[in-house]
Formats: structure tokens, sequence, C-alpha cells
């Protein structure tokens, strides 16, 4: 599948390009499969990670709660990191000054695990934070289908030195913006779920069902093929994200700011810019009985 015609094509990599990156060097993959527990806990790592994986990955748990991305002192999960944090985290699998940073990951479980979203939440975080990533497209799954190989040996690295000094706060939204959004126009409001959530079906992120109002559904799983980050050409992702409107600034939500980096990547792969994604999500709004939601299927 060509990837050439985008605006970004940079922000992909095919394997191809992947393999030629590793013979060159300066080129740290990083593995964000998740396989979460109830409890929020990335297990990928050993039920996932050390069963196969591309050689010279290294795990990178972005999908725990309180993983390498996300701000361990928030009361929500997945909540938008300090540069200290980053610098931290980044360095502890090996990453330098100068490296390219390509994310890979699989989906274990379909409908649960998607590897897309964990990709674009840490290319999201990562790319306004300054360091130079991109995401394998067709992930894991499309390595293998193109007869490469995985290891299941130890991924020992030396410690890195990178230094992430930008904060990236540009690419979050608060509670506020979306209330100055939906009061003011002043933002296309996305919801980035399936239909069910959108309309209530689903049980949803919270004590409350259906959507922020004045919203516009567009699901992260019909901007790619599958669930391995292959993103359709841009023809095809250009009629996908028709229904937004983007002659003004764009936020997008989902349950906890990850599938909606997917509608956010998906866009800025399309040459759109001011995106921001509502850091706290459902799981913030809903709980806030004073904020707007609507819920289709209550009147049904």
């Amino acid at each position: 599948m060509a990837v050439t015609t985008y605006s970004h094509p940079e922000y992909l990599v095919t394997a191809d390009e992947l393999e030629e990156m590793m013979t060159k060097g300066g080129v740290r993959i990083l593995d964000v499969t998740a396989r979460l527990t109830g409890s929020l806990e990335n297990a990928a790592e050993e039920r996932c990670f050390s069963e196969g994986h591309i050689p010279g990955s290294v795990f990178f748990d972005v999908p725990s709660a309180k993983g390498a991305l996300s701000d361990g002192e928030s009361n929500l999960p997945w909540m938008w990191p300090s540069p200290e944090h980053v610098t931290e985290q980044l360095q502890r699998v090996g990453v330098n000054n100068g490296d390219k940073v390509v994310l890979v990951a699989s989906t274990p479980r379909p409908g649960i695990d998607s590897g897309t979203m964990w990709c674009t939440r840490a290319w999201w975080t990562l790319h306004h934070m300054g360091v130079n990533v991109s995401i394998l497209h067709g992930g894991i799954e499309g390595w293998v289908g193109s007869g490469r190989s995985l290891d299941t040996g130890s991924s020992n690295v030396e410690r890195g030195n990178i230094t992430v000094a930008v904060k990236g706060l540009e690419a979050r939204a608060t509670k506020e913006d979306v209330l100055a959004a939906i009061n003011g126009g002043s933002a296309c409001l996305i919801d980035a779920l399936s239909a069910d959530n959108f309309n209530g079906i689903d049980p949803g992120y919270g004590p409350r069902r259906g959507h922020i109002t004045g919203a516009t559904n567009v699901p992260y799983l019909s901007l790619v093929d599958g669930e391995t980050a292959a993103f359709w050409p841009a023809d095809v992702l250009e009629e996908k994200l028709a229904a937004i409107d983007r002659e003004r600034p764009i936020i997008s939500y989902c349950g906890g700011a990850i599938a909606a980096t997917v509608v956010a990547f998906a866009l800025t792969l399309t040459g759109q810019t001011g995106i921001r994604v509502y850091d706290g999500s459902l799981m913030e709004w809903s709980r806030d009985d004073s904020l707007p939601m609507t819920d289709p299927s209550a009147s049904e």
C-alpha cells in the first residue's frame, strides 16, 4: 500500500524503509504493544514482546495507566507528561540525541488492545515534544506478513543521552477548551469512539453514556485497514475525514485520550494543523454532571 501521497509521508515508515534504517543505524525501535489488565497495567512485555518482537526493538510501556508517557501524579490515567519525565523514560530505552525513533505495535486482542492507537498516542506525545518519530505502517503484523522474522531474545540497551525540553502543550486540550468549543464554536469537536459508544449503546467510559454535546463522530477504526496501523491511502483517508469541519481548529477526544490520537494523527498526515487532543476525555468529562453530554439511546 503506497503512503507517498500524504502531505506528511515521513510520519509513516514501511517495513522496507525500517529494515534499511536498521542497517544504517541511528534508529531506535520502540515496541508499544498493549495487553492491558483490568487494573490498567500492561502485561504485553511478558505475554507478547517476549514471544516475538522486531529485531533490535525495545519494549516501551506506554499503555499502562501510569506508563512511560503519562503523568504519574495525576488522578486520571494517560495524562500529558513533563519533558523531564519523557527524557528519563527515553534515556532508559537507549534513545540518543539525533536518533530516529520508530514506533511499532501489534494488536493481541482486536477490539481491546489496538496497536494503532498506542502507536499514535506515543507519536502524538513525542512528536509535539520535539522527538524525530515515525510509526511503522502496518504494524508488527505487516512486518511478519512481508516475510520478515521476529526475535525472542532479550533487548538490553545502554542508557541513552536524549534531552527533551519542549512541553508540547499546544497538542493537548483541557476541559475548559472543550467548554469554549461548545459554547462559542471556537473548535470542531470530534468523538473518535465507535458509533455504538457515541450513541450511548455501549457502556462508555464513566457514569454517563453517549458523547459530548455538539461532537461529530469519526470512529478511529474507520481510518485504518484493520488494527495494524495500516492507514488508508490519502484519497480514502480524505473521504473518511470528510465529516470534519476543517476550517476551524479541531479537538478530538475518546475515553482516555488514546483513540483520539488516531484521528489527530490521520488529520496531520493529510496536512491539517490546529489539532488538539482532550487530555481527560470522557474519563474526566462524564464524571462531572455539570458538563453537557448527549445520550441518543435515552430517547429510545
